[in-house]
């Protein structure tokens, strides 16, 4: 796996997450929506922290700068 998330990517997707936890906290989602959401974000935590997207990598985008 060659990383091809960079730094703002990986922030964005962290905030995405964590917003959607906060939503599911304040139980502002709930039922599907919720599971749905939280997949999402737990999918969104892991390829951050790994700063790999196996969808990124299938068509051919990387937000990595060369020198990172």
């Amino acid at each position: 796996m060659k990383a091809n998330l960079g730094m703002i990517d990986k922030g964005i997707r962290i905030l995405f997450a964590m917003l959607i936890v906060g939503a599911y906290y304040n139980k502002e989602i709930s039922g599907t929506t919720a599971l749905v959401s939280l997949i999402i974000a737990g999918t969104f935590l892991v390829t951050s922290y790994i700063s790999f997207c196996p969808l990124y990598a299938f068509f051919g985008i990387s937000t990595r700068k060369k020198g990172d």
